[in-house]
């Protein structure tokens, strides 16, 4: 009989397991739990994501009750003690850079030909309150932060990097490699004139919004050959200069576009793009929601609402095994042409990952093949019962 993998078989197929065993011996990571090794500790974390599982006396329940499928999956049984341990333990590096890997991976297959490249940048808290001693409080929350680079264009996250909440913003973004061509959107947080310098001197371009206590001159003003778009309505559009009483200069060229939205608030924003026009740009700035809609996409849909483990190691390990999945279905949603929704197809799966089948055909039900009822040559032809 043809052997068919489970739906979670199938799901974890793009994570090379050649590549993955190489990041391991990098690190050493399976140098203290030989037992429960790298490969365990990723597929069983990816299990508790996707399934909802938040605790660890259920998620070993349910893990142990399909032991049946472990051999295929290239794993074994699971003890809550052994996966605390490896939670304490277990570096950080290979979740990331295996992250990294499918990163890379999701790019070639969800990118669309002809598109724009597009970065948008931005953070979310990831609160912890009283569950743990050694979060730090920033002002408004206790906890991490998880920061991400977006590819509005392909949907998917290229970087991720976990840090305690009281880290700055701007500070994460400074480190993310520049891409000549590039366009980076972000909000007011990542304010700094020496990274908007370094930005412009690599052949990118960015659109933020401008800082309250931020004075521009305008020292040219530019036409307005259409101002009505879907939304906001632009004011104006001029070329200014950085105007600082504490001598800090910015020789950029840079533009300021002042729009109102149809609700009646108006929004001021700052780019280096001389050529684009100012509708475009505004569309630009407004597709930075999709960035929060993908932070509310993982909250309500991953399990970072509730931690299964209460060191720093250990929660950052949950949050990059959540954005592992979420990569894993988006890669698994373009390959498979799954049309479900994408909120149902993460129920679904939930319900169905140790099922024998394929995702193209996870919104159907099994195949049964009923027993075929004998033709008869005449209708007028007697039957006979043999006992």
């Amino acid at each position: 009989m043809r052997y068919c993998d489970s739906i979670l078989g199938e799901l974890l197929k793009p994570i090379s397991r050649r590549r993955f065993a190489a990041i391991v011996d990098d690190h050493d990571a399976d140098a203290y739990d030989k037992s429960f090794n790298s490969w365990n500790h990723l597929v069983t974390l990816i299990f508790a994501q996707i399934s909802g599982v938040d605790g660890l006396r259920t998620l070993e329940s349910l893990w142990n009750a399909n032991a049946h499928h472990h051999y295929h999956l290239g794993v074994g049984s699971l003890k809550r003690s052994t996966l605390s341990d490896a939670n304490v333990r277990r570096p950080l590096a290979v979740f990331a850079e295996t992250f990294e890997m499918l990163s890379g991976l999701a790019d070639r297959v969800l990118r669309r030909e002809g598109g724009e490249m597009l970065r948008l940048i931005d953070a979310t808290p990831i609160p912890v309150h009283d569950l743990v001693t050694w979060a730090a409080w920033n002002g408004r929350t206790r906890g991490l932060k998880l920061h991400v680079v977006y590819d509005p264009a392909a949907d998917q996250p290229c970087r991720i990097a976990i840090t305690p909440a009281t880290v700055n913003d701007v500070e994460v973004g400074q480190e993310v490699p520049i891409e000549a061509g590039a366009t980076y959107i972000y909000d007011r947080a990542y304010c700094h004139y020496g990274w908007w310098t370094r930005l412009h001197e690599a052949a990118a371009r960015f659109v933020t919004r401008q800082k309250k206590n931020a004075r521009y001159r305008a020292v040219a003003w530019r036409p307005l050959r259409k101002k009505k778009a879907d939304g906001f309505t632009v004011i104006d559009d001029a070329e200014v200069k950085l105007v600082s009483k504490s001598g800090v200069k910015l020789t950029i060229p840079m533009r300021r576009i002042r729009i109102k939205r149809d609700e009646g608030t108006k929004m001021t924003l700052i780019t280096n793009d001389l050529e684009r026009s100012a509708i475009e740009i505004a569309s630009l700035y407004k597709r930075r929601w999709q960035i929060e809609l993908l932070f509310r996409w993982i909250k309500q849909h991953l399990k970072i609402k509730k931690f299964i483990g209460r060191s720093q190691n250990a929660i950052s390990l949950q949050l990059i095994a959540a954005m592992i999945a979420y990569l894993l279905l988006r890669i698994a949603a373009r390959e498979h042409r799954v049309s479900v929704p994408a909120i149902r197809f993460v129920e679904i799966l939930a319900t169905r990952l140790f099922m024998r089948g394929h995702i193209a055909s996870i919104d159907k039900p099994p195949k049964v093949n009923p027993a075929r009822a004998m033709l008869r040559s005449s209708p007028n032809q007697l039957e006979f019962c043999y006992a």
